[in-house]
């Protein structure tokens, strides 16, 4: 019986993953099948400019594992269950199990409340393409009205200053703020702060700082100092959480939810089971847990496909880089931040912005989904054959 390598989640850490071990493995001995709820390639990165209104194609994820011999199973996982090695999931006929030898667990992260009461009501995110789509549908509704309307973006993270710079630029006749709980842009660097704000004014955006939301309501966002916001659409981007799967399966898990591994991305719980993207809890070259970002997930997925292979054909494991550059920040089409930082994840004096970096940014984008959607491009012809027999009685599958 061949090895059976399942791969949850077919996201930038995901996808990629399938392609290289479909690349280096042999079909002889093994058989890759990647599960994912949705039948197209997610551009997480640019969920933002899909809801402010610009046109994101849709890869299918059919045509990016043409030829590669990767099976896709169209369904969402519903349990893990790491000490019978079988994966559940659900679909249109009922689902069922699949089996595995090897566990490839990357199913990302999705909006985290935070606790605040009426944001799973009442509030928008940008997570995923079915709710940037409700996102964007309620701002398209919102413009149809011809009266303006008012947009309050939740969170200065990265995305919050995105959604709001994008919503801004895309759609002039609303009203965009954006609510921050301390000073904005507080981890970029002075010069890169002082270009933010001047972006923030250009576009029109209002932005309060030192303030905390305390419940979003249909029609406002109520605060800690009692202020009651007005709000046609509240999007929020206060936090991400990771799916609870991995945690309910058993698997060792940190208080958020992610999976703890070692070096090679591989959980220390459950020997055949690799983590990356934002499932995992990887301690990055510096000594700090990488950040939930696309960048984190190319390097954590590399580090754990490179363990599988080399563990399944008996070749030295080599270790991949895990660091953290800096924060590529698109503020709009037309502008942007490129903030490095220090050893220490401190923003560096030094930024760039500008036209520069929103070209930088956007080449930053084209490469990952190229790269995303040709899995298999540019890496070794020759695949390797398993150094060992499998154990059946542990891949055992009921489709």
């Amino acid at each position: 019986m061949k090895h059976r390598i399942v791969i949850l989640g077919a996201g930038y850490a995901g996808a990629y993953a399938a392609g290289i071990l479909a690349r280096r493995l042999s079909p002889a001995d093994t058989e890759i099948t990647v599960v994912n709820a949705e039948p197209d390639f997610v551009e997480r990165l640019r969920l933002h400019q899909f809801a402010a209104g610009q046109e994101i194609e849709a890869r299918k994820l059919t045509d990016v594992f043409a030829g590669t011999g990767i099976r896709l199973r169209l369904a969402r996982v519903t349990a893990v269950d790491p000490e019978r090695q079988v994966v559940a999931v659900a679909d249109a006929d009922g689902g069922g199990e699949l089996g595995y030898g090897t566990l490839f667990y990357a199913l990302g992260s999705h909006v985290a409340d935070c606790g605040v009461p009426g944001v799973a009501e009442h509030a928008f995110d940008v997570t995923g393409r079915p709710s940037a789509l409700r996102l964007r549908e309620r701002l398209d509704s919102l413009d149809r009205r011809g009266e303006g309307g008012s947009v309050l973006v939740v969170g200065d993270g990265l995305t919050g200053i995105e959604t709001a710079t994008e919503i801004a630029e895309s759609r002039p006749g609303l009203s965009v703020a954006l609510v921050a709980r301390g000073e904005l842009g507080a981890r970029l660097s002075a010069g890169a702060r002082s270009h933010l704000r001047q972006a923030c004014d250009r576009l029109g955006i209002t932005v309060l700082e030192h303030t905390s939301v305390e419940a979003v309501e249909a029609t406002r966002v109520l605060c800690a100092d009692g202020t009651a916001l007005a709000s046609d659409a509240t999007v929020w981007t206060a936090g991400f959480a990771v799916n609870p799967i991995a945690a309910a399966g058993g698997l060792e898990v940190t208080e958020n939810g992610q999976i703890v591994v070692d070096r090679t991305m591989r959980s220390v719980s459950h020997p055949n089971v690799y983590a990356a993207g934002d499932s995992v809890y990887a301690i990055g070259d510096n000594g700090r847990p990488l950040p939930m970002s696309c960048a984190s997930a190319g390097y954590t997925g590399r580090q754990a496909t490179d363990a599988i292979v080399g563990r399944l054909t008996g070749r030295k494991i080599a270790n991949t880089k895990l660091v953290y550059l800096g924060n590529h920040i698109s503020l709009g089409r037309r502008d942007g931040i490129l903030q490095t930082v220090d050893d220490e994840a401190q923003a560096k004096p030094k930024y760039v912005g500008g036209r520069k970096a929103a070209r930088v940014k956007a080449g930053i984008v084209k490469i990952s989904l190229w790269a995303t959607s040709h899995p298999t491009f540019g890496l070794p012809k020759r695949k390797h054959r398993l150094v060992a027999a499998p154990d059946a009685s542990a891949e055992k599958a009921v489709a």
